[in-house]
């Protein structure tokens, strides 16, 4: 445990401290393509996806910046080639790993069309030891065995807990998950037509909280709206999910994570879904042959910021 980590927890079990976090990092715009890592890897998730490498997804307008807005998308003009692992996407990892932290996300749109699988998460090296969180819609864990959570969340407003076992190995990827029951506007189509909203993540060695603001919402904290240099999430009201130390050792589970946000297709997570989805023909097939059936599979960031406890005391 490092010293900044140790100091942190400290500072947390201070009522003066708890929940105040200053920002450390920043990202909007070209930063994303600038300083961000592209990922030309094979799918982890075994998705009908070529991930390219950052001058090919820049010169076939994979991703681009306009002013503050960074957009990544996959290709939506080419019938994929029989030789291809897929269709072309991007995947890229922010620079620096963090341990304890606040991410927030201010979002307008994110990929929607059969068979997309968009991605906005938190991973280390050795997956899934280290850890990972992931945000949209329903929020999970995925650790290494030996965390778990209660099967009723603590507050009749976390919504519903779908699984408990955060541990994925052996084939079993599931992890344990919490689903936004009461907000359809969280993904997909309701979410872009409300122009998205913000989602943001805390993390500390005894608990994980996420929340999502619609953008049309009336209560969305002051400090998440305008990206704050200082944010205090003790005021951020209920999060959509939480993730308690009740039966899992947080700190021991959660290792420096970087931020991952990655575009995929079908594979173990929309390819497992597809065939009650109600969209046509098999998964692979219609992401193959229907370019221009893409041509709302990106998304649109207007920034992304990452804040890091306070621990200086008086």
């Amino acid at each position: 445990m490092t010293l900044l980590l140790q100091l942190c927890i400290i500072a947390l079990a201070r009522s003066a401290y708890a929940g105040t976090f200053s920002l450390a990092d920043s990202y909007q715009g070209q930063d994303f393509i600038n300083q961000w890592t592209f990922q030309k890897i094979s799918d982890p998730t075994h998705g009908y996806v070529n991930y390219v490498d950052k001058s090919t997804a820049v010169s076939q307008g994979l991703v681009f910046a306009s002013g503050s807005n960074f957009t990544l998308k996959a290709d939506d003009k080419n019938v994929v080639s029989s030789t291809a692992s897929g269709r072309n996407s991007v995947r890229i990892q922010s620079p620096k790993a963090y341990d304890s932290h606040v991410t927030v996300v201010n979002l307008s749109h994110m990929p929607k069309g059969c068979g997309t699988w968009p991605s906005i998460w938190e991973v280390g090296p050795d997956w899934p030891n280290g850890g990972e969180v992931s945000e949209p819609n329903k929020s999970t864990l995925h650790t290494s065995a030996g965390c778990t959570i209660p099967s009723s969340p603590a507050h009749t407003a976390y919504r519903k807990v779908v699984s408990t076992n955060c541990k994925s190995a052996g084939g079993d990827n599931t992890g344990c998950g919490i689903q936004y029951s009461s907000n359809s506007n969280s993904y997909g189509h309701s979410f872009n037509v409300i122009e998205g909203g913000f989602y943001a993540s805390e993390r500390t060695a005894t608990e994980v909280k996420i929340w999502f603001w619609p953008r049309t919402a009336s209560n969305i904290p002051s400090d998440v709206k305008s990206g704050s240099g200082s944010i205090n999430t003790n005021n951020w009201g209920t999060p959509q999910a939480y993730f308690p130390d009740t039966s899992c050792d947080i700190g021991s589970h959660f290792h420096d994570n970087n931020i991952i946000i990655n575009l995929t297709f079908c594979g173990d997570y929309a390819g497992a879904t597809y065939a009650n989805s109600g969209c046509p023909s098999t998964c692979d097939s219609y992401v193959k042959n229907n370019p221009s059936e893409m041509s709302n599979a990106y998304f649109n960031i207007m920034w992304l910021k990452v804040y890091k406890c306070v621990y200086s005391f008086p």
